[in-house]
């Protein structure tokens, strides 16, 4: 079988399967040899920045000399960009090679009368049976939806819970308040597990600490006062941490997302907990300044830039990470029709983010249609807002009215990902 005709068949999965619960996934995980049994996991939940600590926990880690797997979802141009060993993405040759150890055990488990495994499941087999193969010490793990019932919850007795902000996504799914959603990513919380979060409010910072209290868990919020943003300069950002333990120096992240440090600042204390005095600091501090984290501010062409952010809070941290008065700015947008994106829209020419807006459709069933997103802009600004029906033409239209102008595309990750694409193909 080539690769491509295992991502199609990956692909084919939701056509004849459903979301199954967290014991289906358990006996799964035991036809693959149970593989979670052989890595310290850090399993990460939240709404924003999920990815983000992981890929900096996984940089930190590698620089302490560990063997990492890292987990994450969704991919924007391969589907092996979810499977990372080391910190290179699994190759082709090794992607087919765990795919056919995957279908094998789902084949044993139909044998027994259980239901095939999920698309997301399917893959997080494959993860977890990629890193125990590999010999990784440590397995960064990202859950695809919410935390309860996500099919990482699957993985018993992790070494740390971590959850980033809380924000309004998925609320068809997790609850339509902030301490419902809170309540669902703190299902990711076990027994004794200490668990790390980034301060929020308080109506899911509570949920999340009492959730940690009841199930006897060491808890530790991460504040804002953790750290301070020093300056924003030369597609860096320069914070200071508040305790000693870090040393009176400056840290600098790849990337100009305000976001950024809180995150950066979230995983420096995981990797604190996890290695206390016997920590390196100074090869965190290197690991997280070389660091790039694919789609989230990410320069793919001189002055283009593609953000992950794709619910209301995610575009909120956005406009603020824009630098100037956005005169100099063009807006590409897009979006799924599951989104609030009539909130994004507002916000983005409330904050006046760009002189100009390009709304385009993403080609996907779930793509919200161009012309439906530039009436909804147009009733929050007056400035041009230009609809082209393909990303490709959209692309092109804004490279070709750039002159000298930062172009930021933004509003989904399937935007992110169809535009790293063309950048590629023209490469």
């Amino acid at each position: 079988m080539t690769y491509q005709e295992a991502v199609n068949y990956i692909l084919e999965i939701p056509k004849f399967t459903k979301k199954n619960d967290r014991e289906h996934t358990r006996a799964f995980l035991s036809c693959l040899g149970d593989p979670q049994e052989h890595m310290k996991v850090i399993h990460v939940a939240g709404t924003n920045g999920k990815g983000s600590v992981c890929a900096y926990l996984d940089g930190m880690l590698r620089s302490e000399g560990k063997r990492t797997g890292l987990f994450t979802s969704p991919h924007l141009v391969k589907m092996n960009e979810r499977i990372v060993i080391g910190g290179a993405r699994i190759s082709d040759a090794q992607f087919r090679a765990v795919f056919e150890k995957t279908r094998k055990a789902v084949r044993l488990m139909e044998r027994e009368g259980l239901a095939h495994p999920t698309f997301f499941e399917f893959l997080f087999g494959m993860a977890l049976a990629a890193f125990a193969e590999a010999g990784t010490e440590y397995a960064v793990i990202e859950t695809g939806l919410g935390g309860r019932l996500d099919a990482t919850s699957a993985v018993e007795s992790p070494a740390v819970c971590v959850i980033t902000s809380i924000g309004f996504d998925h609320m068809e799914y997790l609850g339509h308040t902030l301490g419902e959603i809170a309540g669902e990513k703190a299902g990711i919380i076990r027994p004794g597990v200490p668990v790390f979060y980034a301060q929020t409010a308080e109506e899911s910072d509570s949920v999340i600490a009492r959730t940690a209290e009841e199930r006897g868990s060491f808890c530790k919020k991460i504040g804002k006062d953790a750290y301070e943003i020093l300056e924003i300069r030369d597609k860096h950002i320069a914070f200071s941490c508040s305790s000693a333990y870090y040393g009176n120096t400056t840290w600098k992240l790849n990337n100009t997302g305000i976001y950024q440090p809180g995150n950066a600042m979230l995983a420096l204390e995981v990797m604190r907990y996890l290695f206390g005095e016997n920590g390196h600091p100074e090869r965190w501090r290197a690991a997280l300044k070389d660091l790039k984290w694919a789609g989230r501010m990410e320069e793919v062409l001189p002055d283009v830039y593609v953000d992950g952010a794709h619910n209301i809070s995610a575009v909120e941290a956005f406009t603020e990470s824009v630098p100037g008065d956005g005169r100099e700015n063009i807006i590409l947008f897009s979006a799924v029709q599951d989104k609030d994106y009539e909130k994004m829209a507002e916000c983005l020419c409330r904050k006046k983010a760009a002189a100009l807006y390009v709304v385009t459709h993403i080609d996907d069933s779930r793509g919200a249609a161009a012309q439906r997103l530039a009436d909804i802009f147009r009733k929050y600004t007056e400035q041009p807002v230009i609809v082209k029906e393909s990303v490709k033409e959209a692309l092109a239209y804004a490279l070709d009215i750039q002159g000298g102008r930062r172009i930021y595309c933004l509003g989904s990750l399937y935007l992110a990902g169809r535009i790293k694409g063309l950048v590629q193909e023209e490469r």
